[in-house]
């Protein structure tokens, strides 16, 4: 989708327009959204942030999905100097030059991680980024190595919690300067709690109509007295769909991965699949044809119940269009695999 056709969209008649969930789970689903909640959406991260009319601020998301929109419409909801890029790997490449109408540092842009990866390796890029006011970063995990590299930054970096179903985000943690953390405080706005399951309830009434129950296992901090700050905050540890069940452990798929990616730089997934002595079994899929130096590490660092049963060579690790991992296709590839 062009921006121009984002706006005629925006600007016709009726009160709602169409958005696609990113498929991390399974294929994308097309839903209407209330055009009145994403401006009021558009309202509370730029009254979070400070954002004020006139702020430059930076479009380089694809519009096929809620993560552009929303830049979009904080742009028309708050007065923001919109300046649209091509949504590429290195979205900061052109920013001053010649042909570039922004001279001026950004104060606000929004990136998925491996347009913050790629501009952290070209000097000029990674300068470019530094000076961004305020830079969200959501639609994908933040490696660890990633993650060190941002707290020296000077001005405030984000990861952003949310979905389609929460029109972007409705949560932040900061990642940059002393205030960096792994835990993620809600708007003022937005109620949190868990189910029985251990999975995050979130109750935004500002943008989605009831209770909106997730599949993210988290952690609660406990609430903070009165008068001593906002409420709750969380950290995730996983997906609930993304939990193996091997021999009466419970071993989550983004746990392991988080372990194993301190220890290596080479392309991986975990998955699973069915099992018949302990139900279900560890899966690693990867890009790299070196499988014995991979067993050898997750030997070494993983406990025993989480070493992969099967190593599994794919010619591509499944991504979703917005740079998730296709858990539901990594699972059917592990399956293949290893009923071959």
């Amino acid at each position: 989708m062009t921006l121009e056709e984002f706006l005629a969209e925006w600007q016709n008649d009726s009160p709602t327009l169409l958005v696609h969930t990113s498929g991390s789970t399974g294929q994308p689903k097309p839903m209407l959204v209330e055009k009145r909640r994403m401006e009021a959406s558009a309202r509370i991260t730029c009254g979070f942030l400070g954002l004020k009319e006139g702020d430059p601020a930076l479009l380089c998301l694809p519009l096929d999905y809620i993560a552009g929109k929303m830049m979009v419409v904080r742009a028309l909801t708050c007065g923001l100097r919109l300046m649209s890029v091509e949504p590429t790997g290195h979205p900061l490449s052109t920013l001053h030059s010649p042909l570039s109408s922004l001279h001026s540092p950004l104060s606000f842009a929004a990136m998925v991680p491996l347009q913050v990866y790629n501009s952290l390796q070209v000097p000029e890029e990674r300068e470019r980024l530094m000076a961004i006011k305020h830079l969200i970063i959501g639609g994908g995990a933040i490696d660890e190595a990633m993650a060190e590299e941002l707290k020296s930054f000077p001005n405030a970096v984000w990861s952003t919690y949310g979905m389609t179903e929460t029109l972007s985000h409705i949560a932040l943690r900061r990642l940059s300067g002393p205030e960096c953390s792994d835990w993620y405080t809600p708007f003022p706005s937005v109620g949190i709690s868990q189910d029985d399951d251990g999975c995050l309830v979130i109750d935004a009434p500002a943008v989605h109509d009831g209770i909106l129950v997730t599949n993210d296992i988290v952690e609660l901090k406990p609430p903070l007295p009165v008068g001593e700050g906002q409420g709750r905050a969380f950290r995730i540890l996983g997906r609930k769909d993304n939990v193996i069940c091997s021999g009466g452990v419970k071993i989550q798929i983004e746990e392991v991965e988080r372990l194993l990616r301190k220890h290596t730089q080479l392309p991986f997934l975990i998955s699973k699949c069915s099992d018949k002595k302990f139900g279900e079994a560890v899966v690693l899929l990867t890009e790299s044809d070196d499988l014995d130096s991979l067993r050898l590490l997750c030997q070494q660092v993983l406990p025993h119940f989480w070493q992969p049963r099967h190593y599994l060579h794919v010619g591509k690790l499944p991504f979703t269009g917005t740079g998730k991992p296709a858990r539901k296709e990594a699972a059917r590839l592990a399956t293949l695999a290893v009923e071959v």
